[in-house]
């Protein structure tokens, strides 16, 4: 899954010769942390006490209770009671992944959360890892995500790293902007000539999508193969319906879905055919083979699956 695969140390905050937490689980650490008050209620109230406090490994990301009080003051909630219980419950599992996962074992990845969105009921959330400059959730507070404060607060049921902000369930476009693999796309998607696409694939109708995202190399491999000197250069239609072509509206299609020989219908209302012999790979209209280099990178609106090479409809 991972695009990228640095591994970088990130500075701990470690409890390991402080005796207050020896034994005691993430509940119950939490529950003994003072600003993590709100957390803990938020915890209580969505019935996930009991998952933290027994003994099955989680790495959590603790919002503290400023986190919080942003969050319900963004969201235009008067207090926690007024959070839906069932958003308020995804939101928290949002937070959790399985297993212990302290901080030099974090990479520059995507990881599996316990949440889920209304996108699909099998596949749980993705949240993209950046490692480069600490450890940054999702693409930070800017994007819907939150950095790493301190990390490798240990309990006896896992480990907790404290966050900056509630962090929300990411949509196709959240995912987009959080992997740097991916900022060219983001430039072509939001070009001031273009429809709005961020608009559209951070929304419900039409959803959920399955987008089929080119890297940046591939971004600039097409522009070698069009000789172009920049996306500037691609013309308006041509760039409107090559986006469009990357995108399935109305369907979460999983790598488990695709067949051999499947003809994808997309956005832009030209077929792309799918070939599983020797890799998943992908045949568009003008007989251009790209390989599918990632996949089911799941948001709560959909899901993504990189590709290698941008896909061309018919003129």
């Amino acid at each position: 899954m991972a695009l990228c695969g640095l591994l970088v140390t990130f500075v701990a905050c470690s409890d390991d010769d402080d005796n207050s937490n020896a034994g005691k689980t993430i509940a119950q650490i939490a529950t003994s942390t003072g600003d993590l008050s709100i957390l803990v209620d938020a915890l209580d109230r969505a019935d996930l006490v009991e998952t933290l406090n027994g003994t099955t490994n989680y790495t959590v990301f603790a919002p503290n209770n400023a986190a919080f009080t942003a969050f319900l003051q963004a969201n235009g909630f008067a207090n926690l009671d007024a959070v839906p219980v069932s958003a308020l419950k995804e939101i928290l599992l949002n937070h959790v992944i399985a297993g212990e996962v302290t901080s030099n074992q974090l990479t520059t990845s995507y990881v599996k959360t316990l949440g889920k969105g209304s996108a699909s009921a099998t596949n749980t959330l993705s949240m993209f890892v950046n490692t480069s400059s600490g450890v940054v959730l999702n693409g930070g507070t800017t994007n819907g995500g939150a950095t790493v404060t301190a990390a490798d607060i240990q309990a006896s049921n896992g480990v907790i790293h404290l966050v900056n902000a509630v962090i929300g369930l990411p949509t196709v476009v959240n995912h987009s902007i959080a992997n740097p693999n991916f900022s060219i796309l983001v430039q072509a998607l939001t070009r001031n000539d273009q429809p709005d696409f961020a608009g559209i694939l951070s929304g419900s109708t039409n959803s959920p999508f399955t987008v089929f995202a080119p890297t940046n190399a591939a971004f600039v491999s097409l522009l070698g193969e069009l000789n172009l000197a920049s996306l500037n250069d691609v013309p308006q239609e041509t760039l409107e319906k090559t986006l469009k072509y990357h995108v399935v509206t109305g369907a979460n299609v999983l790598s488990t879905s695709l067949t051999n020989g499947m003809s994808v219908a997309t956005f832009a209302g030209d077929p792309f055919t799918i070939n599983l012999t020797g890799g998943a790979k992908i045949t568009d209209a003008n007989g251009r083979i790209s390989n599918i280099i990632a996949t089911d990178v799941q948001a709560s609106n959909g899901v993504i699956h990189a590709v290698d090479k941008v896909l061309l409809p018919n003129p």
